[in-house]
């Protein structure tokens, strides 16, 4: 059994997502919920489907001697970031190299880096009167939103579409595809 831990910020639909089909997994089991906010809806999500939680604020999350035993203690051997805005420390890339992946709400290189998450992202796509957008999913390295791609899905936009719109066709990706590449991932190196 490979544990998992999910890294997130907010409402956590991608986290509940991932719980959800890793559920009766024979091979996956979502070990653990970190958040660096201790009020995102994340981890009451998480607790209701009854997945151990913690909150890991920025001198934590940036702490080893604070995350490397919480990981520790429950196993954990791959990460994925569902929503999670903190740059993850170099300590972690290196201590789980090409084991953390990350889903990304544009079509990278495109609308990455330092600011874009979120709306932040579909507004600059609605901005630049984009066609398409989708989703990405990537490794982790020390460079925000700079690693491999795995894969990516797009869904085609029409000029009326607001960002709200865009938003909401981009998530319907999110929820299709993100766990099965989670579990392909896992499959490829474990």
């Amino acid at each position: 059994m490979i544990n998992i831990a999910i890294f997130v910020s907010g409402s956590g639909t991608n986290c509940e997502n991932l719980i959800r089909y890793f559920k009766d997994s024979e091979r996956v089991n979502c070990a653990l919920v970190v958040s660096n906010k201790a009020d995102a809806y994340a981890l009451v999500r998480a607790e209701k489907l009854g997945v151990p939680t913690a909150v890991a604020p920025k001198p934590e999350l940036n702490d080893p001697q604070v995350m490397m035993p919480l990981l520790q203690k429950y196993d954990i051997q791959f990460i994925v970031l569902a929503g999670f805005l903190p740059l993850v420390p170099n300590f972690l890339v290196d201590a789980f190299p090409r084991k953390i992946i990350n889903i990304h709400p544009a079509l990278l290189p495109k609308y990455g880096g330092k600011g874009m998450w979120g709306h932040h992202v579909h507004e600059a796509v609605k901005a630049a009167g984009e066609t398409e957008t989708g989703m990405t999913v990537h490794y982790v390295t020390p460079v925000c939103d700079s690693g491999e791609i795995i894969a990516q899905y797009r869904v085609a936009l029409s000029p009326e579409d607001t960002a709200d719109d865009i938003a909401a066709k981009e998530h319907l990706l999110e929820m299709e595809h993100f766990p099965r590449i989670v579990e392909q991932v896992i499959n490829e190196i474990f």
